[in-house]
């Protein structure tokens, strides 16, 4: 009998974290998957990690940086695991802490800036991919300063707060 209660309550567990995501989410959320997920075993592990870091032109990653990743899952990170892990980062977390986070995985330097040239191939060539029409209305909106950088913050603000800032 024991086993079929923790059976039920496992299941119950994961099918918990595929409520909190609407189904846009979950299909974006499996395309990220998708893309870390390297050698597409249904599991993320730390070459997989190593491989996506060096698509994204970090390839000095070391070793202990990515076994900590790795170990923020209480076991062989899936689909289900990788998905219960961003909820769990985002619950209760600020809309613009958690865009913020996402753009200073692409600064490893922290200089609150990304190369345009960087940001617009990312932005056309992985998931939901963004149109010529799109991307010439993002630098119209946030223009990259004369070396080509993109101040990734105002963007987070914008994202979050609307458009006007001279109010503050």
């Amino acid at each position: 009998i024991a086993p079929k209660k923790a059976k039920r309550r496992a299941a119950e567990g994961s099918s918990n974290v595929f409520s909190m995501f609407d189904q846009t989410q979950i299909q974006e959320f499996k395309e990220a998957f998708t893309v870390i997920d390297q050698n597409r075993d249904g599991i993320i592990d730390k070459d997989d990690l190593r491989e996506t870091f060096a698509a994204m032109g970090r390839l000095n990653v070391k070793n202990e940086e990515l076994d900590a990743m790795i170990k923020e899952a209480s076991g062989p990170i899936n689909f289900t695991v990788f998905l219960t892990m961003f909820g769990e980062k985002l619950k209760g977390a600020d809309p613009e802490d958690v865009i913020m986070g996402a753009f200073k995985v692409l600064d490893p330097d922290g200089k609150g800036s990304i190369k345009k040239s960087f940001l617009e191939e990312l932005l056309t060539t992985q998931c939901d991919r963004f149109t010529p029409e799109e991307i010439k209305n993002m630098w119209a909106a946030f223009p990259p300063d004369v070396a080509g950088n993109v101040d990734y913050k105002n963007i987070c603000y914008v994202i979050t707060h609307g458009e006007d800032k001279e109010g503050e």
